[in-house]
């Protein structure tokens, strides 16, 4: 990776989460950069928000955690956006995404392919193709960037088979779900009978050389060309699972960009997924002592079992 002073760009939505429990500020690549920033990496958001007060709001907390808002585009035509969202009784979270918003114009302002350019890992997602403004933004930037870092976020109907390929034959590094796995692999293959056969479908079609895959309770594996990866899950009390997914790769690229062994790597990054469902939110407030803790106690437990 780049160099000394790392830097992470993320782009995409920024939106407030009406959750159960309150309003909280959400959207991935906030989120993704929210953590990074936690774990000492210099992250910068390309957004858009409305010119309106719930616009105003989401400025104002970016910036108290530390973000830069030079990136934070105002809109004065379209709202800020806002999302439903619903948890089940399974703890799965299901998502009503109004359209449009402002981040659905996200313009190709002076400075971005700079910014882009000399990044260390430029991080984006599915959400900011459904309109044409920001997913030609986004094309213009990722032919910028050295290694781009594909999120899959899916949230039907804000996908399409044929953007979703071309982000896809795009991808440096690809992160996504057991749930998307499948719905994106049965686009392209009908034959496959395994989770290694999906991956399989992906790297042939795409050659996407490095891809990881979350699966909830059952870990994270870490998949390239020619060798596979598995790292078992933490074991919490889910309080959400709101952003997991989201401090999971913020946590990977923070390792991932200093060169740490994947096994280290998974470790870090599956031990921050867990501990954000042991919150509520997205975004909760923690140090990185308070992460080196959960696995230590983690380590501790496990070494207890083992004993036993």
């Amino acid at each position: 990776m780049k160099g000394k002073d790392h830097h992470v760009v993320c782009f995409g939505e920024i939106l407030w989460d009406n959750l159960p429990t309150g309003r909280k500020p959400g959207g991935a690549p906030m989120n993704v950069a929210y953590h990074l920033k936690k774990l000492g990496i210099n992250s910068i958001l390309i957004s858009r928000v409305g010119d309106d007060d719930n616009g105003e709001e989401l400025i104002r907390f970016i910036k108290a955690k530390g973000l830069s808002i030079d990136f934070c585009q105002k809109d004065p035509d379209h709202v800020t956006s806002t999302v439903e969202v619903v948890i089940g009784d399974d703890q799965e979270v299901r998502y009503d995404i109004v359209a449009p918003v402002a981040w659905d114009y996200i313009a190709l302002e002076k400075g971005l392919p700079e910014l882009v350019s000399e990044s260390d890992a430029f991080v984006f997602g599915s959400l900011a193709t459904r309109n044409r403004t920001s997913y030609e933004t986004l094309l213009s930037l990722l032919e910028k960037a050295s290694c781009k870092v594909f999120d899959v976020n899916l949230r039907a109907p804000h996908f399409d088979v044929k953007k979703m390929g071309e982000l896809l034959s795009k991808t440096d590094l690809l992160k996504l779900n057991i749930h998307e796995l499948y719905l994106i692999s049965g686009w392209f293959s009908t034959t496959c009978s395994t989770e290694s056969d999906r991956i399989s479908v992906l790297q042939n079609f795409f050659g996407i050389p490095e891809i990881v895959l979350t699966k909830g309770g059952s870990g994270a594996s870490y998949y390239t060309q020619n060798a596979q990866c598995n790292y078992p899950a933490f074991k919490v009390e889910v309080n959400d699972t709101v952003g997991s997914g989201d401090s999971f790769l913020a946590a990977f690229l923070s390792k991932r960009i200093k060169g740490e062994s994947i096994e280290g790597i998974l470790n870090y990054a599956s031990a921050l997924g867990a501990f954000i469902t042991t919150h509520s939110g997205a975004c909760p407030e923690y140090k990185q002592y308070d992460l080196e803790r959960f696995i230590w106690k983690n380590d501790l437990n496990s070494a207890r079992h083992l004993i036993k």
